[in-house]
């Protein structure tokens, strides 16, 4: 009984990949798509793809080039292609926006790009156009069952491009341009004023701030340690329980102590 049972199955993959192999070298676009939707409907989306690919140009403003647009995206999705698959969902959303996919698409399309988005310290490119793509995606379907994932991406993404912000900024602390430091940073805060990087982008300005005032010039260091306190003011000011609390009023210790010779 297994002998048959075994016999059947391969008898099954056997007319299975003759028929693929056939659909491939026909020019009968009617078979490719038959059999396109076979191999999608099965799961072998590598099979579908290259149907598609082969019958997509003619299949345009046929009654069937919705379903055949629609599995070719989902193709490419499924095979983790996302480049592809994030053109393909924007075309198919553009193409037929009255289809009962559109949703769908829109939002695997912006999924896409946070698929695609890399780890902070790369090039956030496609960060960037995944959280535009999925703004647009809840401005349009406000009300989507995707929203609280949409939001949830959303947040995954901005939290990466504020530590990318974030790291670019320390990294003029950590060379010691301490002046572009507090620049970045200045800047670092007004472009993320929500960001949970605030405490330590305060803190790091404190710290570029007071560095830079005791390696002046003595014409400068009382400006810039006025400024240092000012610094230790502003964090003081958002959060006075601050984890740099230690470090923060050593700081401001001695910039009091260095104030003093200016006061005389």
């Amino acid at each position: 009984m297994k002998k048959i049972i075994s016999l059947i199955v391969l008898v099954v993959f056997i007319s299975s990949c003759s028929e693929y192999q056939k659909a491939l070298k026909t020019d009968d676009i009617a078979i490719k798509y038959e059999v396109s939707v076979k191999m999608y409907d099965k799961a072998k989306y590598e099979k579908a793809i290259r149907l598609f690919e082969q019958i997509a140009p003619s299949y345009k403003g046929k009654p069937q080039a919705e379903k055949l647009f629609y599995m070719y995206s989902q193709s490419y999705y499924k095979t983790k292609q996302y480049y592809l698959a994030g053109y393909q969902f924007e075309s198919f959303a553009s193409s037929y926006p009255k289809s009962e996919k559109q949703e769908e698409a829109l939002f695997l399309g912006a999924q896409c790009f946070t698929k695609l988005s890399p780890v902070y310290s790369l090039d956030q490119t496609d960060t960037d156009k995944a959280v535009d793509k999925l703004q647009n995606f809840i401005d349009t379907y406000p009300n989507s069952a995707y929203l609280p994932e949409a939001n949830a991406l959303v947040k995954e993404m901005r939290y990466k491009l504020e530590k990318k912000a974030f790291e670019n900024a320390k990294q003029y602390n950590t060379i010691s341009d301490f002046k572009a430091a507090q620049i970045a940073f200045d800047n670092f805060i007004s472009d993320f004023p929500g960001t949970s990087f605030k405490e330590d982008a305060l803190y790091y300005k404190l710290d570029s701030a007071y560095k830079l005032a005791i390696n002046s010039i003595p014409s400068k260091m009382e400006e810039r340690l006025r400024n240092a306190k000012s610094a230790y003011a502003s964090l003081n000011k958002f959060k006075a329980d601050t984890k740099y609390k230690t470090q923060a009023d050593d700081m401001l210790a001695k910039i009091d102590k260095d104030l003093q010779q200016f006061s005389k």
